[in-house]
């Protein structure tokens, strides 16, 4: 396995190659990260995984200084999981000057959700993401859907884009009492991360809910209500949980089909670390 730090590096890395299947992550690297490799791997004729914890995404009060960075133990990881290419640059390397050139994702996509409580988050992630699309050639390129919303921005950049490239899901991967793996969960102190587990079971609530038939736009308001309660009685802070359509993440309507057509998403903070899941209904 290569690990490359330079973009004239990778050029010349990637010369022999015309599909590569790409990885993007910012590292700190778990379980997760190494299925959505693995699921790479056969998808295209190099598998690349790029480390690059990206200052655009995060805002100010945000842990972009304190944001773990395990470069030796990642490639371990990523070497046991046959990745080719390491694709590992300095802020300097990737943005050599100040970063003007921004891609700017549309509002009804971008403010709703992670992006009312991120402002700015999306634009940041698919600027960097085009430019590591661009650098490492990709033809194909493997998002985790437990960023839900991220997967549907940048499937949509790429569309309009027309970029030659392929966007391909990878299912969430959970530890064995259903918390959706997650960089962060390092953050959570021993007790927290066993009550942890209460937003996974939140969002099963809710689906099992949703496909018991509490589908009108007044069931889903009152389990979106509930869901709040329910982590506010336990000690959490949440955000939101919502049930959306999968197709645009826009409100459910009474014309809508549910049951095979929606995603419950939430983010809810416990203690100092804020968590993201959804499961598709």
């Amino acid at each position: 396995m290569q690990v490359i730090h330079t973009l004239a590096e990778l050029r010349s890395a990637l010369d022999a190659y015309r599909h590569p299947a790409v990885v993007p992550t910012m590292g700190n690297l778990h379980a997760g990260h190494i299925a959505l490799v693995r699921q790479a791997k056969p998808l295209g004729d190099v598998t690349v995984a790029t480390i690059f914890v990206n200052r655009l995404q995060f805002a100010p009060h945000e842990d972009f200084d304190t944001y773990p960075r395990t470069l030796e133990a990642d490639c371990k990881q990523l070497q046991e999981a046959g990745c080719d290419i390491v694709f590992a640059p300095s802020e300097a390397e990737l943005y050599p000057v100040a970063q003007t050139f921004r891609v700017q994702p549309p509002d009804a996509l971008a403010t709703i959700l992670e992006g009312h409580f991120r402002p700015g988050f999306f634009g940041g992630v698919c600027t960097v993401v085009l430019k590591l699309l661009a650098a490492t050639q990709a033809r194909t390129a493997v998002f985790g859907k437990k960023d839900y919303q991220q997967l549907m921005v940048i499937r949509n950049m790429v569309q309009q884009f027309a970029l030659p490239v392929h966007i391909v899901g990878g299912e969430t991967q959970r530890a064995a009492d259903g918390l959706a793996l997650s960089s962060r969960n390092g953050y959570l102190s021993p007790d927290e991360r066993q009550r942890a587990v209460l937003l996974s079971q939140t969002l099963h609530h809710v689906v099992q809910e949703v496909q018991a038939g509490r589908s009108s736009v007044a069931d889903i308001a009152a389990l979106e209500a509930q869901s709040m309660k329910t982590l506010s009685d336990y000690g959490w802070k949440p955000d939101y949980v919502h049930i959306r359509r999968r197709s645009d993440l826009q409100a459910i309507t009474d014309t809508d089909a549910v049951v095979g057509h929606a995603v419950v998403l939430a983010a809810a903070r416990l203690g100092t670390t804020r968590l993201i899941d959804n499961l598709e209904i």
